[in-house]
């Protein structure tokens, strides 16, 4: 079960299930590229998901994956929100995010149904929720969190410690 400051919130999309082969799905980067996570990559993936980087606690989230993965090897870092590009780009530069890199689903929101952490009936209806997904080189999903309280952190370690 979700809350959002103590209230119940569904989620919509097809849950992600440990050892699931993850969906690969395509993001917008910060050039407006296109970007795949998911699937097999040959690296490990951290998917950092928050509902804004404009918040205090996905910021919080965003700079602690940031300093943490640094001295992870064979691992790509990302932090995905439905913010634009644009703002992504300028938070990851005001914040100094060298070992993340922001990727945006509002295009489609392609990540959020196939990961099932679409947020409906709450006030952040349609934004994501906060969760943390650790996909292994072969594209299987070894970890997941979805944050039961929305405005509570992650379990860095746990998440960190799945690749370990």
């Amino acid at each position: 079960m979700v809350t959002f400051k103590g209230a119940p919130v569904s989620l919509k999309g097809k849950e992600a299930k440990i050892g699931d082969n993850a969906p690969k799905v395509e993001l917008v980067a910060g050039d407006l590229s296109p970007k795949s996570v998911g699937g097999a990559s040959g690296k490990y993936q951290i998917i950092n998901v928050v509902p804004s980087l404009d918040t205090g606690v996905c910021a919080t989230q965003t700079r602690t994956f940031n300093q943490k993965a640094a001295s992870l090897a064979n691992t790509e870092v990302f932090v995905i929100s439905l913010d634009l590009p644009f703002a992504q780009g300028r938070f990851c530069s005001t914040e100094g995010i060298k070992n993340v890199l922001a990727l945006s689903d509002f295009k489609s929101k392609a990540f959020g149904e196939a990961y099932g952490v679409v947020l409906g009936d709450s006030p952040l209806e349609g934004l994501l929720t906060r969760a943390v997904f650790v996909i292994d080189p072969q594209g299987k999903l070894i970890y997941k969190e979805i944050v039961s309280e929305i405005t509570n952190e992650p379990n860095y370690e746990n998440a960190i410690n799945a690749i370990k």
